[in-house]
Order: C-alpha cells, then structure tokens, then sequence
C-alpha cells in the first residue's frame, strides 16, 4: 500500500511539471526562460528571476531622445 502511495503521489508531482516555459511576461507576449533562444533579446527579468525573452516582433522600439537645454 506504501508503495502505491508513493507512486501515486509521484504521479500527481510529474503531472503538474510541463514542456517548455508555461510562466509567460510582458503582457504575455515573452517566455520566461534560463537563456533566451536565437533572435530573442532580454529587456526585463521574470518574477522568477528567469529572462523574459521576446521575439523580434514583440521587441519594444528603444528610441533614443535628445534632450534641449
């Protein structure tokens, strides 16, 4: 009975682990992950401490301002 308690219970810990990085960022539009992938940049960090890793396409525009005295 131990046994099955304990496989069951490994189970139910394997079943809550997914592929990939279900933890998302920046309005849902980033990945968080220990290293981002090709043509991917970091701008922020994820609560987890991971990086929150964009797609070009979601990669803000750093404009850069000048400033007028």
């Amino acid at each position: 009975m131990k046994a099955f308690l304990l496989t069951l219970a490994a189970l139910v810990l394997l079943s809550q682990v997914t592929l990939g990085s279900a933890e998302k960022c920046w309005n849902l539009r980033g990945s968080c992950r220990e290293k981002c992938i090709k043509n991917e940049k970091l701008y922020i960090f994820c609560t987890s401490g991971k990086l929150c890793c964009l797609k070009p396409k979601f990669q803000p525009n750093m404009l850069q301002r000048s400033v007028q005295f």
